[in-house]
């Protein structure tokens, strides 16, 4: 029996389902961690030689289907959902250097002790220690399940009102010590992880997400998705849900659920030509998708203007903006910023045509975003720009040549 995920379309499977789907998933990457399991991994090349320091057995036991790491930039924060053995976090380790961080999340405590038990010998290799490995699900990254395990053995529940006690104290962890804070991430990355987790549990993952990074953070996923929904026969299958199968997102829905958590400029950056996996006619494949945080806030008027370059004769942003190829098109500040931030997805489309004379951000009036309209050229020079130039004296041109 099946039934369909309001929230992506996808069929999913019933909550009268004969097993547990985390039950299926920690016991299928216990094995992992214990043996090579090839039928978890869908073979990556890696960029650079960040490989060589690794012990052979982190990349035995480290299973994945795309490569994040290369989005990394030296210095940042980077959270590494569902870490497994440790491999995409020690790569990082080595790319963002002794002033970033990288933080391993996973529910799986052998894999956690395999990923943690390199931790010394990898510092000594590239020089400082700039790991960490917690323990949560990654669809709850407030709660610090290693705190939860104390509580749990000081208080064994014997009652409901013990049950009720535990609920108010793992609400209290939330509260005044979550694990992973707000805004503290500058980029989260994931390695075929996402399609693990509960189908009513996929919308409340991209929201945590959204709410650790950073405003100008992004995330990189790299994960397994389909062309068509699974059948009843492959999501009713335990070994294809943990095998990243049955809970693989359709990759168009895998766009939309990024887009509903509130990222912008959402971007398929490498998408496997060939199918991983064909079972019933559909294929199953590796996707690796790019998206920013920060798009929400006030829309203010400070006389700025973008002129999209093209080549289409008009592009729609994440906030229904159009922009007209060659056109000067009026935006508020925020979707200026957003628009021409050497560091985001759009600055080598867009031409800047900041103000003549500056508004400062405490004066801007609100700006209405809903009005499509070109700006003409007076409101960016101010209504007083009277200026007129005669030519220079040193030609534009060296003698012969043609202007």
């Amino acid at each position: 029996m099946t039934q369909i995920d309001t929230s992506t379309g996808n069929p999913n499977l019933s909550s009268n389902a004969a097993y547990d789907i985390e039950e299926v998933v920690i016991s299928r990457y216990q094995q992992g961690a214990r043996e090579q399991q090839p039928s978890l991994c869908c073979p990556t090349p890696y960029e650079g030689n960040y490989l060589k320091i690794l012990p052979q057995e982190i990349i035995d036991k480290d299973y994945g289907c795309g490569d994040p790491t290369r989005y990394v930039s030296e210095g940042e924060t980077v959270l590494d959902l569902g870490s497994g053995a440790g491999k995409n976090c020690y790569i990082i380790a080595q790319k963002v250097g002794a002033n970033g961080q990288v933080i391993g999340v996973d529910f799986n405590d052998e894999m956690l002790q395999l990923a943690r038990k390199y931790q010394p010998e990898i510092a000594n290799k590239i020089g400082y220690y700039n790991t960490q490995f917690v323990k949560a699900k990654i669809q709850d990254l407030k709660l610090d399940l290693e705190k939860v395990e104390t509580i749990l053995q000081e208080n064994p529940i014997t009652s409901m009102e013990g049950l009720a006690a535990f609920e108010a104290q793992c609400h209290r962890l939330r509260q005044d010590a979550p694990l992973i804070r707000d805004e503290s991430i500058d980029l989260v990355i994931s390695n075929c992880v996402l399609n693990l987790v509960r189908p009513q549990d996929k919308q409340q993952l991209f929201q945590e997400i959204y709410r650790v990074l950073k405003r100008g953070g992004r995330a990189v996923i790299s994960d397994i998705v389909c062309d068509e929904d699974p059948t009843p026969e492959i999501l009713n299958d335990p070994q294809l849900w943990s095998g990243c199968i049955a809970g693989a997102f359709r990759e168009d829905h895998f766009l939309k659920m990024f887009e509903k958590a509130g990222f912008y400029g959402i971007e398929i950056l490498k998408r496997d030509d060939q199918p991983w996996q064909i079972i019933d006619g559909i294929e199953f494949r590796s996707l690796t998708v790019r998206a920013y945080k920060g798009k929400d806030g006030p829309c203010l008027e400070r006389k700025q203007s973008i002129i999209y370059k093209g080549p289409w004769k008009q592009v729609q942003d994440d906030d229904g903006h159009i922009f007209c190829r060659g056109e000067r098109m009026a935006v508020c500040d925020k979707t200026y910023q957003i628009l021409t931030n050497p560091k985001s997805p759009y600055h080598q489309d867009i031409i800047p045509v900041p103000p003549y004379q500056d508004i400062p951000l405490e004066e801007a009036q609100p700006y209405n975003c809903k009005n499509q309209a070109i700006r003409h050229p007076k409101e960016t020079k101010g209504s007083g720009y009277r200026l007129t130039t005669t030519h220079p004296e040193e030609p534009c041109c060296s003698p012969g040549t043609c202007c």
